[in-house]
């Protein structure tokens, strides 16, 4: 994987302040090996899951264990659903930080690789070797080094089969002083990665009468998300005497092709913080980054007919000057789609920002923007942004 705001539906968005297509093979010259460069590209950007013990159903860490899946893995690196990061070419901000879509000549490697046949080449050579990650690891562990801040939930029993789990919690994380968040991930334990749908937590502040109230969100996870990294010159803030309250969603059984349809005993789902240090929090020109949900919609029940969709859309307005730095939706089964647009009142004109078109409830991604953020002006009064979510009733 190269490691190079953020919109949840379900029928509400966040905001931080600030399909198949088609893929012709390259004309190649000369062959195509996987100890010349498919190795390498497929150590890249597949191992990191398809490894013993990772969320991939198959390992990938040698030829052998690769040249079966050869054909398999070409229908789906040209159709671009692996790897699994549903992110609309050519339309919006497309410059963003942790992309793990393949470039296009590396598609049409892997294509005409298989179309050659998948051959091994030189026995006597090999791509260089993927440094595996423990996959119970931290992901931004070789990065950041461990966690400055763990917060655990409770432990759970997760049954077989049921129905769906939810618990809501607050924990006392100890925080004495106001510290900048650099980076997030929740984690389930690793064989319940697919019966936790989602784990939201919240920041939580006593009031002058000794009332808990809700100051924010920290962070939101769902199936497939990666973890957040702060833009540089961001503060997204964790105050001093805060307390997490967790919101888990479990799903007895699991959903997607790592489900094992087994108990989950014990199961314990932790946020991992890394901060800036303590001068960091005092710079006056950090941009302040707060997490909060907005509905775009009032809405009941969604009524889907059989084989149809229906469209949902919303609208939010700011009254002050705002960044986004990502967009990420959020959503269950039924959702394949998601846009995320700019309206300025004046012309009623749209400006596009993001889309997915493709997208699966098993990978939540936080596209985090790259040296194109998305400022909005508070001078265009009434401008805002809209959301666009489709859904499929298959």
């Amino acid at each position: 994987m190269k490691t190079t705001g953020r919109i949840a539906s379900g029928l509400c968005f966040s905001i931080l302040t600030l399909l198949g297509f088609q893929v012709q093979a390259q004309d190649v010259s000369h062959e195509l090996t996987y100890n010349g460069q498919i190795g390498q590209i497929i150590n890249e950007n597949c191992v990191v899951c398809h490894q013993e013990g990772g969320i991939g159903p198959m390992q990938f860490q040698t030829y052998d264990q690769v040249r079966p899946w050869a054909p398999l893995i070409s229908f789906k690196v040209a159709n671009k659903e692996m790897p699994p990061y549903a992110y609309d070419e050519g339309i919006g901000i497309q410059h963003l930080i942790g992309d793990w879509r393949l470039e296009a000549e590396e598609i049409d490697q892997i294509v005409a690789w298989v179309e050659q046949g998948a051959p091994l080449g030189d026995p006597d050579s090999s791509p260089p070797p993927y440094q595996l990650k423990d996959p119970n690891e931290w992901n931004f562990a070789a990065e950041l080094g461990q966690p400055d801040l763990i917060v655990p939930s409770n432990s759970y029993d997760i049954p077989a089969s049921g129905n769906d789990l939810w618990s809501t919690e607050v924990v006392d994380p100890g925080i004495v002083a106001d510290r900048c968040i650099k980076a997030v991930q929740v984690k389930p334990r690793g064989d319940a990665a697919a019966v936790v749908h989602h784990a939201n937590s919240s920041v939580l502040l006593e009031d002058e009468e000794g009332e808990m109230e809700r100051y924010g969100m920290l962070t939101e996870y769902a199936m497939g998300k990666w973890g957040e990294m702060v833009p540089d010159g961001v503060c997204r803030t964790l105050p001093a005497g805060a307390k997490i309250q967790w919101s888990i969603h479990m799903f007895p059984g699991g959903v997607g092709a790592t489900a094992q349809g087994e108990m989950i005993e014990d199961n314990v789902v932790e946020i991992g913080l890394w901060f800036h240090d303590d001068e960091y929090a005092e710079d006056d020109n950090n941009y302040k980054q707060d997490l909060a949900l907005y509905r775009i919609e009032a809405q009941g029940d969604l009524v889907i007919p059989p084989n149809g969709y229906q469209m949902t859309q919303g609208f939010h307005s700011f009254d002050h000057p705002i960044r986004l730095d990502s967009f990420q939706p959020h959503g269950h089964l039924r959702m394949n789609a998601a846009s995320l647009e700019i309206f300025y009142p004046e012309t009623g004109r749209t400006e596009a920002i993001s889309q997915i078109s493709n997208w699966s409830a098993t990978w939540h991604h936080s596209h985090i923007y790259g040296s194109r953020s998305c400022t909005i002006n508070s001078s265009w009064s009434g401008t805002g942004i809209e959301a666009v979510v489709r859904q499929h009733s298959r």
